[in-house]
């Protein structure tokens, strides 16, 4: 193997990444005595969201630690092969972002050495939560991610891998399959990376026109409206509470002179203890819909979920502390996006 010389951020020269495409070639990698190995897995296309989980990677290893990244359209993750082949491949392009954001190497292995002959017999199981959101939409979906993530796990056996937040029920289900199954690695999330105009980065996106990507933008507009509705219902909440201490919710709000949101509060406190799961949902879902409405390139939606990080079912509409996730997906055009954002229940943001 082959490797150049390239420039940092700090005028430094190192190594480009070591382009293995063998199980033979990745075991003959030298690995630094005493120093860990972190992991980072793709298939290909990289951007900036890959990017930062290298650089993340990179600084969780050290500088006498390993970055490994791996290549692989996985093709048990796809449905259809129309999908399959016109997910991009973009080596070349993968190489130069990689050694830019300080891989050590790149691990790029074809079908057949990652499933020598054919697709596996033995493969690892989702369970129910990898039935629920993307793997209804999706079927067979996990169980094909789950499959080739314990492959390579065990092929690059790192100390650390790291996975993007913006794929949460992925990143949920790693997390588990290696807790339930005592892989020896620990598995971090990285906060979603966003274009400017709030679109999460995707190596779909890439297939958006224009017009379209002006109406994907519904997708984060509606996860950060939902979190602004809910850190703005909790301090309302504070504030009442902090006015009538031991009192109704609602007349708290009336002595603030909030009349508007006292109705609003009373409507939601008559319904139900809290609330606050009604209103993100709602809050998100006028903006999808709006989104949905257009005439021209309109949003279609799979699915908008609030769903407990443990295990993706719903969460309930009297919860009121906690962790939760609001997730979307929606087709625009031919391009299906996902996304989601964390929250908290019972505390001020």
């Amino acid at each position: 193997m082959t490797t150049s010389s390239r420039t940092g951020n700090t005028g430094t020269t190192a190594p480009t990444p070591a382009l293995l495409r063998t199980a033979a070639e990745l075991d003959a990698l030298p690995r630094p005595a005493g120093a860990e190995r972190a992991v980072v897995m793709t298939m290909g296309a990289l951007h900036e969201g890959h990017a930062t989980l290298i650089r993340t990677a990179r600084e969780a290893a050290g500088p006498d630690g390993q970055v490994v990244v791996t290549v692989f359209v996985n093709p048990l993750q796809f449905g259809e092969a129309a999908d399959l082949d016109r997910y991009p491949r973009t080596l070349d392009a993968d190489l130069a972002t990689a050694a830019a954001a300080g891989a050590d190497a790149v691990f790029a292995p074809g079908v057949d050495e990652v499933y020598p002959g054919g697709e596996p017999q033995v493969r690892i199981t989702a369970g129910p939560m990898g039935e629920r959101l993307e793997g209804a939409s999706r079927p067979g979906h996990f169980d094909g991610m789950l499959t080739v993530v314990a492959k390579l796990l065990h092929l690059t056996r790192p100390d650390e891998a790291f996975y993007g937040q913006k794929d949460a029920q992925q990143l949920a289900l790693i997390t588990r399959m290696v807790r339930d199954l005592n892989f020896g690695v620990r598995i971090t999330g990285v906060p979603t990376v966003r274009d400017p105009d709030g679109l999460a980065l995707s190596s779909r996106n890439r297939f958006l026109s224009p017009q379209e990507r002006h109406t994907a933008l519904a997708l984060p507009r509606a996860l950060f409206a939902a979190q602004d509705r809910l850190a703005a219902q909790q301090a309302l909440h504070e504030r009442a509470k902090a006015t009538a201490p031991g009192g109704d919710r609602a007349a708290g709000l009336n002595k603030l002179g909030e009349a508007r949101a006292a109705a609003d509060a009373q409507a939601v406190a008559l319904a139900r203890p809290n609330g606050a799961p009604a209103a993100v949902r709602a809050t998100a879902r006028a903006i999808l819909e709006e989104a949905a409405a257009r005439d021209r390139h309109p949003l279609v939606l799979d699915y908008l979920a609030l769903v407990d990080p443990a295990d993706f079912t719903e969460i309930p509409d009297d919860r009121e502390s906690g962790d939760a996730i609001l997730a979307v997906a929606a087709r625009v055009g031919e391009t299906r996006l996902i996304d989601n954002i964390p929250l908290t229940f019972g505390a001020l943001t």
